[in-house]
């Protein structure tokens, strides 16, 4: 079925791939979960369908792949699905059928567009263009509203902004529910759902995966079988589901939601202490929280009882909604926004007052905001393995892949993480399976540490960095993506090289990334500098990429709130906290950097670390462990040849 499958595609079959998807069949038949780190061009979308469509047609529940980004969402329903399907239906008894199912946040809501309700943003002065940009927005989503079948956000390009957005769209907290709204029938949402619940398989994403883990009422079909793709990222997007914030321009959005549903008197309670917090929030330090402050405990205490003033004086939460449907939106629009507002005050102030560290289940801290966003409390859980392991592992098999998963050498860290592993060994349960990359690493590509170079500061680019940079993109004739720890460190790299170069230089930042990206790709000389999302988002096959520049090791910031906090409670069990949250990280993302070198066959090229610590440190041989096995060096001269004959060919 795997041959057929391939052919179908137009691929060639690959031994990885054939590991890959055996691995998956016997962790659905025996019921074990599966960790399978599957490099670049191994085919490990087919390897999981194939095995998960053979069940979701034999079973009588679906099979739910999860995934990180849009772009593999989009490669697997609009692509790889489609011509599964038809390849494999003379073998099957019926045709697969598939659906893509995301957050209600994701839909238009028909209601909310017809319904005038309150606008949730801020009554402040904005820019008049922003305005006017925005106002254009709201038009086009007007538009495209009378003739959308799906209501999907994603389907409206040029895409709109999130002010914009909200004017249309609800959360599932807010919703009325199909039964009460006005326009159930055919609420874009609740038809999603009508046709994920008869798909054999359902594509959706991390975020609305643990929103179905967590809540109590399911989002997802009747499911024994997750398949969660891009699982290096799932840690940090459950995290960012699991957290909460609190602002004085969220607890100012929840008083006009209540608008005229209370007594005003009421009403400015709420309001009073959200301008409270926003006075304490505007001198305190920005940072981890580790102890109440007494002013801050108080005001959070008021927030939580002018809430639930609020939440008792709108009375019951149902009643009276089919002969005044709109004013039932408004209030069920007003209790989900107070709700929030009292249960993060309540959890933060349950985050303290534990006798020992490992006691504590949260940490709180404090964004120091910008000019747009003011300042916010934040919390978010110090680990979500144990939600993990109750919720998603639980009571169905999960099969976890990615191209980066075995760090160190080993799954343990992940598994640690996810919430398969108590301590490092413990695989009971779950197999971890690495079925290489099809890639010739070292035949194809070079890792080159910079051991002469002095360890990186906190000043910026050392000249000598500057220098290496230069010398290196001189000998590759251009052709660079340059990853850096920080969006400061590269754009004062691109202002200084842009000096020193001949060759084209954009930054991340001077364009969407989409645009910076294919411009690279199309103009061979040119390079490409930024941060974060280049890490992880850059797929460029052939020879506009032929090296690239990693300026440090991605440790987590020291003054990071969350990663700080949870290297504390790890140390504070008995742990490394070092290794297992900051050494980690660091080794995921290098891992993916480094992926960004070999996209194809016929790939070649250097991948330059110019951070020395990655030869010198204690921690150096597991960071090396969990990169791509490319021959290595330490010669710079060796390297600038090497870059010299790549360009040359």
């Amino acid at each position: 079925m795997l041959a057929l499958a391939v052919k179908a595609v137009g691929g060639v079959e690959r031994p990885g791939q054939l590991a890959m998807a055996r691995a998956v069949q016997h962790a659905i038949d025996s019921g074990d979960h599966l960790a399978v780190q599957a490099g670049t061009g191994t085919g490990k979308s087919l390897a999981y369908l194939v095995p998960s469509i053979r069940h979701a047609m034999t079973s009588e529940g679906s099979v739910v792949v999860s995934t990180a980004t849009i772009a593999l969402q989009r490669q697997l329903v609009d692509r790889d699905l489609p011509r599964l399907a038809e390849a494999l239906a003379p073998l099957l008894p019926r045709e697969p059928t598939f659906a893509i199912l995301k957050g209600r946040r994701n839909y238009l809501c028909r209601y909310k567009a017809s319904a005038g309700w309150p606008d949730d943003e801020q009554e402040q002065l904005f820019d008049p263009g922003e305005v006017s940009v925005t106002g254009r927005m709201v038009q086009r989503i007007q538009e495209w509203a009378d003739e959308t079948e799906t209501g999907d956000r994603d389907e409206l390009v040029p895409g709109v902004n999130e002010q914009a957005w909200r004017q249309f769209s609800v959360s599932a907290r807010e919703c009325l529910g199909a039964q009460r709204c006005p326009s159930g029938t055919d609420c874009f949402a609740e038809l999603a759902r009508a046709r994920a619940a008869e798909s054999d398989i359902v594509v959706t994403n991390h975020a609305l995966l643990a929103i179905d883990a967590m809540e109590d009422i399911p989002l997802l079909p009747e499911h024994d079988v997750v398949v969660v793709d891009e699982a290096h990222e799932l840690v940090d997007r459950v995290t960012s589901v699991a957290a909460g914030e609190l602002s004085e321009s969220g607890i100012a959005m929840a008083v006009r939601r209540v608008g005229r549903l209370v007594e005003q008197g009421i009403a400015d309670r709420l309001l009073q202490a959200g301008e409270d917090l926003k006075a304490l929030l505007a001198v305190a330090p920005p940072g981890r929280i580790d102890e109440l402050p007494q002013v801050l405990g108080l005001t959070l205490a008021l927030i939580r009882d002018a809430a639930s003033a609020c939440v008792t004086a709108l009375g019951p939460r149902t009643g009276g909604d089919k002969d005044d449907p709109e004013g039932a939106g408004l209030r069920k629009a007003a209790f989900t926004a107070l709700d929030e507002v009292r249960d993060t005050a309540q959890r933060m102030l349950d985050a303290f007052g534990h006798a020992e560290e490992v006691d504590r289940a949260e940490v709180v801290w404090l964004d120091a905001g910008t000019e747009r966003r003011p300042p916010t409390l934040r919390i978010a859980p110090l680990t979500v393995a144990g939600m993990l392991r109750e919720k998603l592992f639980g009571d169905r098999t999960v099969v976890l892949t990615s191209a980066t998963l075995a760090l160190g050498g080993a799954f343990d860290g992940l598994a640690r993480q996810w919430g398969l592993s108590a301590a490092p060994g413990d695989r009971s349960g779950w197999s971890g399976l690495d079925v290489g990359s099809p890639f010739d690493h070292p035949r194809s590509g070079i890792l080159y540490v910079a051991e002469h170079l002095p360890q990186p500061g906190r000043d910026g680019l050392p000249e000598a960095y500057l220098e290496e940079i230069t010398e290196l993109i001189e000998a590759a004739g251009g052709r660079t993506l340059g990853l850096f720890s920080s969006m400061r460190a590269a754009k004062a790299a691109t202002e200084a090289l842009r000096e020193r170069l001949s060759v084209p230089l954009l930054c991340q930042g001077d364009d969407s990334t989409m645009q910076l990206v294919k411009r690279f790709a199309e103009d061979e000389p040119t390079c490409l500098f930024g941060t974060l999302s280049l890490w992880q988002g850059v797929d460029v096959p052939g020879p506009s990429l032929r090296l690239v520049i990693i300026d440090r090791i991605p440790f987590p910031r020291p003054d990071d709130p969350l990663s700080s906090a949870r290297q504390r409670h790890v140390a504070a069990k008995g742990g490394n906290g070092f290794m297992a949250v900051a050494a980690t990280h660091a080794a995921l993302l290098l891992a993916q950097g480094a992926g960004r070198l070999l996209r194809s066959q016929h790939d070649k090229g250097v991948v330059a670390v110019l951070d020395p610590r990655l030869a010198t440190a204690r921690y150096a041989g597991f960071l090396r462990a969990s990169l791509p096995p490319f021959w290595p060096t330490n010669d710079p001269a060796k390297v600038r040849d090497a870059l010299r004959r790549l360009a040359a060919s």
